[in-house]
Formats: C-alpha cells, structure tokens, sequence
C-alpha cells in the first residue's frame, strides 16, 4: 500500500493542492521551514547518539564529574 505511495503523479497532486492552500508565495517558506526542522532533527540525533552516557542510564557527566 505505502510502496505506490510517492509516484510522480501523485507528488504532482499533493503538490498541486499544496499551491492552492499556501499559495505561491508561501510554499518556499514553507519549505524552507520543513528543510529546518529535518536538519535540526537530525543534528539533534546525531548529538545524541555522540553523547556517552552511563549505562545505569544516568545523564552523562563532565570529566571532572560534576
């Protein structure tokens, strides 16, 4: 079901209703906000994943144990 989900026609519909609710003007802020978001999202994750912690699940602390 979710396989045929991204075809190029139907990309072309959802962005096609996109223009009539946003209009023009606002679809590259639109855009340009998701973009943001997924980026920082995504940085977020990777300083999570970088980030050492405690395996009794504790914060993780600085090296001179504060």
């Amino acid at each position: 079901m979710i396989e045929g989900l991204f075809q190029p026609l139907h990309l072309l519909v959802i962005f096609g209703i996109a223009l009539l609710v946003f209009g023009p003007k606002k679809l590259p802020e639109l855009g340009k906000g998701i973009g943001d978001g997924i980026r920082g999202f995504k940085l977020a994750m990777k300083e999570h994943d970088a980030s050492p912690a405690k395996e009794d699940g504790a914060p993780a602390t600085d090296s001179d144990g504060k």
